[in-house]
């Protein structure tokens, strides 16, 4: 077994949390505080770090960060219902906020609301392989020309790779290319793209956001938050030997995770559900990750209320008066058995939308995601970490339950909280100690 042990730690946008994790995959303890941005980053991981310092010193630190607004990522396509669209769905599995997405030629206002977007990168992505390239062409002449300063990921048209390298870098741009997200209509090739932005996102970004004073924070980094947390749940999948449905509920946003095999996948014919996904034009990625900006428990507290009503989940009027007054005091936390019953339906909520949000189909030409046969249902974020146990099981039971959403639910799920926080240290120990990971990945349902 690899030595260790092994201090896992997220530099979220509110709290750093830790997780000090055996050569074996025991979890020996975890710890949280205040992310210390008004500082230095390296300030509340050093807190961390010593309070789990009585478990023994680890032998390495691994890091994964959304501190300083996380990574911002706008996508440059051709067809926003086609390739814009398949690189929309990449940059959210690579865990990237995506601030901005255009398709078609840029225009002199296209490159404006582009800018005005402050992407840490542009994923420059159209065609398929063989295809049209005169747009991807057109597109990497104009982000030249603009001195456009976030670094390029180029993931289009294999044919124009090597014209679209020649003109930004004749521009002195930094770029990369990678594979074609969309090598022909219906299959969408997200790893790739994905392994790139990462790598851009720990060269260029992350030491730019002025989170820390020197190098090490940006040395210690290995991914974005989101991006960690995927793998986490890849790896949970193959532990578990079935589908999973992560539902992370946090104060400004609701993510949904899920990591997928369709019956039949790989051997035709499909039936039912799974057999509609073939008929795609871009088709779904079974390892996909969606961020709902409007729910949150803090910061969006009202975005849920104003979402609940337009999906007709009934919330009630103290609930409601709640959100109002947490969006205001986004430190505020549930006093007495009225708030905590208040905090529940929200969180409730926040989950239910999210839930059909990400199992929706985004365009007519697409099947919703194949989710009635997820084998275990996860829920995450601190309100389920740190609510009643009760609170917990109503938030993944209003899930299961969800049948007013258009969408078959995971009712026979089986369903676990994520207490710990461990999906996110088992990503980021699965690149380079996979079998601690999955170790880790197995404590969770037990």
């Amino acid at each position: 077994m690899t030595a260790g042990p092994f201090l896992a730690v997220d530099v979220g946008s509110t709290y750093t949390k830790a997780a000090l994790v055996s050569g074996e995959g025991r979890l020996l303890g975890t710890a949280a505080h205040r992310t210390t941005v008004e500082t230095d980053v390296m300030d509340g991981l050093g807190a961390v770090a010593a309070e789990l310092a009585g478990h023994g010193r680890p032998a390495e630190t691994l890091v994964c960060s959304s501190a300083g607004g996380g990574l911002r990522l706008a996508v440059v396509g051709y067809e926003r219902e086609v390739t814009a669209h398949a690189g929309h769905r990449v940059g959210l599995s690579s865990g990237a906020k995506v601030v901005h997405v255009t398709a078609g030629e840029l225009t002199p206002a296209a490159v404006r609301d582009l800018k005005a977007a402050r992407p840490d990168i542009v994923l420059l992505v159209g065609g398929t392989d063989g295809g049209n390239s005169e747009v991807l062409r057109h597109n990497a002449t104009r982000l030249a020309a603009a001195r456009v300063t976030a670094p390029i990921v180029v993931a289009g048209n294999t044919s124009a790779a090597d014209g679209v390298a020649g003109t930004l870098a004749a521009a002195g741009r930094r770029f990369v290319v990678t594979d074609n997200v969309l090598p022909r209509i219906g299959v969408i090739r997200a790893e790739p793209a994905r392994a790139a932005i990462r790598a851009v996102f720990l060269e260029h970004v992350i030491g730019g956001k002025g989170l820390s004073r020197g190098p090490a924070f940006a040395r210690l980094v290995r991914a974005a938050t989101p991006d960690a947390v995927l793998t986490g749940v890849e790896v949970l999948a193959e532990v578990v030997d079935g589908d999973v449905l992560v539902v992370d509920v946090g104060g400004a946003t609701t993510d949904v995770y899920s990591v997928l095999t369709p019956q039949g996948w790989g051997s035709l014919p499909l039936a039912g559900e799974d057999a509609a996904l073939v008929r795609d034009v871009v088709a779904p990625l079974w390892h996909a990750r969606t961020v709902e900006g409007d729910l949150g428990m803090r910061w969006n507290a009202e975005g849920v209320v104003a979402a609940a009503e337009l999906e007709r989940v009934v919330l009630s009027q103290s609930a409601i008066g709640y959100a109002a007054r947490v969006a205001v005091e986004v430190g505020h936390l549930p006093v007495g058995p009225v708030e905590r019953s208040a905090e529940g339906e929200l969180a409730s909520a926040a989950a239910v939308v999210a839930a059909r949000r990400h199992a929706r189909p985004h365009t007519p030409s697409e099947a919703p995601r194949p989710l009635r046969d997820v084998a275990l249902l996860v829920g995450s974020g601190g309100v389920l970490r740190h609510a009643p146990a009760g609170v917990a099981v109503g938030v993944l039971d209003a899930i299961r339950s969800d049948h007013a959403g258009g969408w078959r639910t995971p009712q026979d799920a089986r369903t676990v909280v994520d207490t710990a926080y461990v999906l996110c240290a088992v990503g980021l120990l699965a690149p380079g100690h996979p079998e601690v990971a999955r170790r880790l990945a197995a404590t969770l349902p037990g």
